[in-house]
């Protein structure tokens, strides 16, 4: 079975990928390409391409029955940041030895336009499915991941059997990742005139106190052997005081929990208000909620708890991948988790669907200044994903 792009069919999936990379695609912002999302999977041969209420743009290719495996990659990117730190443009896509440089090159465009091209290397080869293939452009997986798939999933009534993510692995597998839940915290004052402070009760200094509770917390943290050991960041501190006169009457901050296997929502949330109880002072604390729109308008709120995940090393799913990078690529694959979170979190954390991730680029490069893909790798991507649904699915 020859499963592999022809030349032209390379300088075509790099074209591809220079386009996706020079269209901007900020989170909520990925209509124009959404649209050169849509057209190059018509070019490469899927049966069907549409787009749903949110914004997924998504391909199908198959029989319309037997199991479905979904190829998930997200559309959007983070922002860009300080341009001035950036020593090549992002939106440029300069091709420097084999490596294109950009905004989203390994997070995640290049895991993208491969699984795209997976589609032409099986029209190439005449290869008919027993199953179905769907592949997936979501939108606004930065901000909230899991946001878009629920809604393909529970609003659209598309639900795999089996999701295969294309989040940067540097061509090895990953079979999990730590949740995450956000919480917000409201400590309460009393306000009053700077020049007299003892006449108030300064919200900051109750915040500061939780803060430092906290900060001895997260030496204390749950440890998973494979996932390893939840964490916890304050990232951003909120007051209302009148003026820089006055003492403030409440002080919010944000916290990124980061949730090992065995931590929930509610063990996440009893931690931080027994250091509230602890230090006596009077304060609040919930689970924040995402609140946008996608670029088609459908309003968007999820509250952000996204849960730990693991697929078991025996799954059939992580053995056919391992076994398509072998065949492929002629190595066994390394198997491991990754730091930062996936959609994941909703497939296989809510859902229940089993998940594996897969893909071009290196986790260390996502959401800097040097993100970069190599391109041999986006072309051997596509490959394994092209043979990994062979193994899934069956072919005739």
């Amino acid at each position: 079975m020859d499963l592999s792009l022809t030349s032209q069919d390379e300088k075509n999936l790099i074209a591809f990928l220079q386009d996706l990379v020079r269209t901007p695609s900020f989170s909520g912002r990925e209509e124009a390409l959404a649209h050169r999302l849509a057209a190059e999977m018509e070019q490469v041969g899927f049966d069907h391409v549409r787009t749903d209420r949110v914004g997924n743009v998504i391909a199908h290719i198959g029989p319309g029955s037997g199991p479905v495996l979904l190829y998930n990659g997200h559309m959007d990117t983070v922002q860009v940041g300080d341009a001035r730190a950036w020593e090549r443009d992002p939106f440029e896509g300069v091709i420097e030895k084999g490596v294109l440089y950009g905004l989203g090159a390994a997070d995640m465009k290049g895991g993208l336009a491969a699984m795209v091209y997976a589609a032409r290397i099986l029209r190439n080869a005449g290869i008919n499915l027993e199953g179905d293939l769907y592949v997936v452009g979501v939108v606004q997986e930065e901000p909230c991941e899991s946001m878009a798939m629920r809604v393909l999933v529970e609003e659209e009534g598309l639900r795999p059997d089996f999701v295969v993510l294309g989040e940067p692995t540097g061509m090895q597998i990953r079979r999990g990742q730590r949740g995450r839940i956000g919480l917000r915290v409201t400590a309460q004052g009393r306000s009053c005139h700077a020049a007299t402070p003892e006449q108030g009760e300064n919200a900051i200094y109750a915040a500061a106190r939780i803060i430092f509770g906290l900060e001895l917390l997260a030496t204390q943290l749950a440890n998973d052997p494979v996932l390893g050991r939840g964490s916890l960041a304050v990232t951003r501190i909120e007051n209302t005081a009148g003026s820089l006169n006055a003492i403030p009457d409440s002080c919010t901050f944000f916290i990124d929990r980061r949730l090992t296997l065995g931590e929930t929502e509610t063990i996440a949330l009893n931690e931080v208000r027994n250091v509230i109880l602890r230090e006596g002072v009077p304060a609040s604390v919930e689970v924040t909620t995402y609140t946008g729109a996608s670029y088609t308008g459908y309003p968007c709120h999820y509250r952000e708890y996204y849960p730990a995940w693991i697929l078991d090393e025996d799954h059939p799913l992580l053995r056919a991948a391992s076994r398509a990078v072998r065949e492929t690529l002629g190595y066994r694959p390394q198997v491991g988790q990754w730091a930062f979170s996936t959609d994941g979190t909703y497939t296989m954390g809510v859902a229940g669907i089993p998940t594996v991730g897969f893909g071009p680029g290196q986790e260390r490069h996502a959401h800097t200044t040097e993100d970069q893909v190599r391109l041999a790798d986006v072309c051997d991507a596509a490959r394994v994903y092209a043979r990994l649904a062979v193994e899934m699915l069956g072919a005739r």
